[in-house]
């Protein structure tokens, strides 16, 4: 069975994307760099394609020029434990021109689009007591990062 991974195409920044996401989640690494030669132009030099792990999972970015863009379409998702971890990543993916979005979405200084979801959520949601989860639900849906205690206020509160 073949191997599946994501395949994150950017215009000439991805290996400045790669050592920014590598720098930031644990258990992660670059596997290998290919460089594009010195005389392709706009591209000579720069990394061409680079295999990396992130948090276990593999992926490779690829430097295609500027008709590559992202789409919201496509996302990674964070699963986060702790409320620090939410805010951790949050900081670091939105800073320097990243986007902050709606429900935990926010979109980094590259384009590319993530999910920082705290697992907490997906138990409140899951709650059998529809009170209980639709409340958890209007509650996320005010918010931009997800923040657990106020979740948690939500869930209490039926």
């Amino acid at each position: 069975m073949p191997k599946i991974a994501p395949f994150l195409t950017y215009n000439d920044q991805a290996e400045e994307a790669v050592n920014l996401y590598v720098s930031i989640l644990k258990n992660s690494r670059v596997i290998s760099l290919n460089r594009y030669p010195d005389e392709v132009p706009d591209l000579g030099g720069k990394a061409m394609s680079i295999n990396f792990v992130l948090d276990g999972q593999e992926l490779i970015a690829l430097n295609g020029g500027p008709h590559f863009t992202f789409t919201d379409g496509f996302s990674l998702l964070a699963n986060c434990e702790t409320q620090a971890e939410v805010d951790d990543l949050w900081a670091k993916l939105t800073a320097d021109g990243g986007e902050p979005g709606q429900c935990g979405w926010l979109k980094d200084k590259f384009g590319l689009s993530w999910q920082i979801i705290p697992t907490a959520l997906g138990q409140l949601l899951g709650d059998p007591d529809p009170r209980k989860s639709q409340s958890v639900m209007q509650a996320m849906l005010q918010m931009s990062k997800i923040d657990i205690a106020a979740l948690k206020r939500a869930y209490e509160q039926e």
